[in-house]
């Protein structure tokens, strides 16, 4: 999959290349996800989120006309993305639903949910979509 990672630090950067092992096409910058960093996801399927990053309904309408499908936030909580209107848009989120929130393991989950979304399959608990909180349905466990 082709992602960018907004809010990266150097540390971050090391285990996302190393857990990606080439496998996904990752921009990896900086910066942080605002309307002036919109260009950065230019022809991205997916974007990947610090905690810091907020999703607004305006931000997530634009990146859905960017062609922006799925967001991966790299912290446990999602209170920083506007869930209903990600459904709303057909956007998928996911987050990382461990307790272990450590550099490494972050990693891990965000590569995880790019190689579940590549295969079609849902991200399991992962999954902060609308279908999957209100049902429940969560087939995969986290890494």
């Amino acid at each position: 999959m082709k992602a960018t990672a907004y809010s990266i630090n150097v540390d971050e950067k090391e285990h996302l290349v190393r857990s990606n092992a080439k496998t996904h096409d990752l921009t990896l910058i900086s910066n942080a996800l605002n309307a002036s960093t919109l260009p950065y996801c230019a022809g991205k399927t997916v974007i990947i989120i610090s905690g810091t990053d907020v999703l607004d309904k305006s931000l997530l309408i634009s990146l859905k006309q960017m062609g922006v499908k799925n967001v991966i936030t790299r912290s446990k909580s999602t209170a920083h993305i506007d869930l209903a209107s990600a459904a709303e848009l057909g956007i998928k989120v996911a987050n990382n639903p461990s307790n272990d929130q450590s550099i490494e393991n972050t990693a891990k989950q965000t590569i995880h949910n790019l190689d579940l979304w590549e295969a079609g399959r849902c991200v399991g608990r992962a999954c902060c979509c609308h279908d999957c909180i209100s049902t429940n349905k969560h087939n995969t466990e986290e890494i």
